[in-house]
């Protein structure tokens, strides 16, 4: 379980440098951790059956429930676990591949936390040895007086704890992705479990020996198959450049707050939408909504050529309407002094019409 929460931790933290949201990982490790340890259980109990069935089971068949006992198979627990992530990243509609190498060096940091549970346990250990760091069994666990044996929960710990710095290295020098990180965590593992495995002495698929074929024994044979298809997949995907998508469909855009609008994405209806009286029903502006000069939300920078074009005609009609009124003005006064000069030779009592008549002209020149 301390290494459940180390490989989370860890994973949460990369998946987040990877764009994804926060607490993705943890959601994804629920159904994870379920299924892998149902997987690793499965594993064990398939692999070890006569441990609990058959004439010389030393086991009550309940006893297979009985996880607390020991007996997990990480080659389950990994392929159930995965079985889970799959699940779990098919619902939030992210990518498997993202999230496999994402997840890869906390899982074998989790492993080789995990290790230690055969200390613990005193088993899973391997031949007589008499190196110095050798390991003293208990007779209750089938070890012999003054005998040491091979610590090979330890060389696979000290394995597994590269393994996750070397992934680590790997992703960050190589860029590794669509997969190809997680499958050398895979093609890693296996590597070391085949020599590992080859000091064991625990009796895996027998009661008092274990199970070999051709002078290797079950878990060998496994690691060898694993091994071969992570470096075929590691191969295979070497030109993959879609892209892999690390935030649901339905997530928030992380560049704006939940309470900040996006300009671009904003409705066209907040300004004025209405065409001007003078303005033809074919021109570009007619078809284009802005949202006014005065909108303040809206940059100087992204204001439309329509908008421009349309000031820019707004000042030559104001400019227009000033010559117009100015010619206007002019004839008025050029028509008042003509008409002076030709009331001069009027009577006295026409004079004073005509002078009427000019200023009622010059109040209404238009």
């Amino acid at each position: 379980m301390l290494g459940v929460i180390v490989a989370v931790w860890l994973s949460d933290r990369r998946w987040r440098a990877r764009g994804g949201q926060k607490g993705t990982i943890v959601d994804i490790a629920v159904p994870a951790v379920i299924f892998g340890l149902i997987g690793g259980r499965l594993y064990h109990v398939i692999t070890d059956w006569q441990t609990y069935f058959g004439s010389r089971a030393i086991k009550e068949p309940i006893q297979a429930l009985f996880i607390w006992e020991g007996g997990l198979g990480i080659w389950g627990a990994i392929a159930l676990g995965a079985l889970g992530v799959w699940w779990a990243v098919r619902r939030r509609g992210i990518s498997m591949s993202a999230v496999a190498d994402t997840v890869a060096p906390g899982i074998a940091f989790a492993q080789a936390i995990g290790r230690w549970g055969n200390w613990f346990n005193q088993e899973l250990y391997g031949s007589p040895t008499t190196l110095p760091w050798g390991l003293e069994i208990d007779a209750d666990h089938g070890g012999e007086p003054g005998v040491l044996y091979h610590p090979t929960f330890l060389y696979e710990s000290v394995w597994d704890l590269a393994l996750g710095f070397a992934l680590l290295f790997a992703g960050r020098r190589l860029l590794l992705h669509h997969g190809r990180l997680f499958a050398l965590y895979v093609a890693g593992y296996t590597l070391g479990r085949f020599w590992i495995e080859g000091l064991r002495i625990d009796p895996v698929g027998g009661v008092d020996h274990a199970v070999t074929f051709l002078g290797l024994r079950l878990n060998q044979w496994t690691s060898i198959v694993v091994f071969v298809g992570a470096l075929a997949y590691f191969w295979l995907a070497r030109n993959r450049d879609s892209v892999e998508v690390v935030l649901p469909p339905d997530a928030a855009d992380p560049a704006h707050q939940a309470d900040q609008a996006d300009p671009a994405a904003e409705t066209a209806g907040e300004g004025d939408t209405e065409p001007a009286a003078d303005q033809s029903e074919g021109s570009p502006a007619s078809s284009v909504t802005s949202t006014g000069p005065g909108d303040p939300d809206k940059p100087a920078s992204a204001r439309t050529a329509t908008e421009t074009s349309d000031e820019e005609t707004s000042e030559a009609e104001v400019s227009e309407a000033g010559a117009s009124e100015a010619e206007t003005t002019s004839g008025v006064e050029t028509a008042s002094e003509a008409e002076a000069r030709d009331v001069a030779d009027t009577s006295e009592s026409d004079l004073s019409g005509a002078e009427g008549e000019v200023v009622t002209k010059g109040k209404n020149p238009r």
